[in-house]
This record gives structure tokens, sequence and C-alpha cells, in this order.
């Protein structure tokens, strides 16, 4: 993953936030909802680097866990209103806000892979440790 051209800084966040590319901030970064591009296509950089795995599940789990649960609990004690008016509810705005937050989310966590050069962990070689020792 190393540049050979020279690009301006590209704000990590606002280039994730808008699925854009990381490096140049123009190409899109997203063929369809969550897939990504082979490459850019305004500045050609490869994304095969790019692997946000389970991280931004996670983020819409807490975040959208943390709203949705909140807001049940208010209306449950202010309201008692029956089981199905909670799922009628809750449901399809669980579904609304986690579709609403996952591409963001995973854009920034590509674009923050990219700005801070984060790679698959990989350990080192015994002989090679015992060369640097």
């Amino acid at each position: 993953m190393s540049d050979k051209a020279h690009f301006p800084p590209v704000n990590p966040i606002t280039a994730g936030m808008s699925g854009h590319c990381p490096r140049c901030g123009e190409g899109k970064l997203f063929k369809g909802f969550l897939g990504l591009r082979d490459r850019c296509s305004n500045c050609g950089l490869d994304f095969n680097f790019a692997d946000s795995g389970d991280g931004p599940a996670v983020f819409v789990i807490m975040l959208v866990g943390f709203v949705v649960v909140g807001l049940v609990l208010a209306v449950e004690l202010a309201y008692q209103p029956p089981i199905w008016l909670h799922l009628v509810l809750w449901l399809p705005l669980t579904v609304i806000l986690a579709g609403g937050v996952l591409r963001p989310l995973k854009g920034v966590m590509i674009a923050m892979q990219y700005k801070h050069n984060a790679s698959e962990g990989q350990l080192q070689d015994p002989q090679d440790q015992a060369a640097d020792s």
C-alpha cells in the first residue's frame, strides 16, 4: 500500500462518512450498499488492503442498541404499552438505524486503516528475532 503519487491529506472521517476514496477523497469507495470497488476510479488506489471485518457491525450494535434500549425503557416506564406495540415500534427503527449507520462506519474504518497504514498482524520468525537481539 505504498503511494508513489502525492495527494493532499484527506480527512478520513469525512471521506469515510461520504463513501469516498481515503487517498484522494474523490472516487467512490463502495459499489452497491456495502461491497467495495476494486480500485478508486479517480486515483487508482487498490482497495485490496481494506478489511474492516466485524468492526463496523460491533459499533452499530453498540450505538443502535444503546439508543433503542434507552427508548424502549423510557416508553415502557412512561406508558407500559403491550408487547406487540413494542415490536411494531422498535423492530423497524432498529433495522432502519442499523442500515443507515453501517455503511458510513465501514467507510470510516477503511479510511482509518488507510491513514494509519494498518495491515494484518504477522508473527516474527524466531530466527529473525534472535538476529534483532
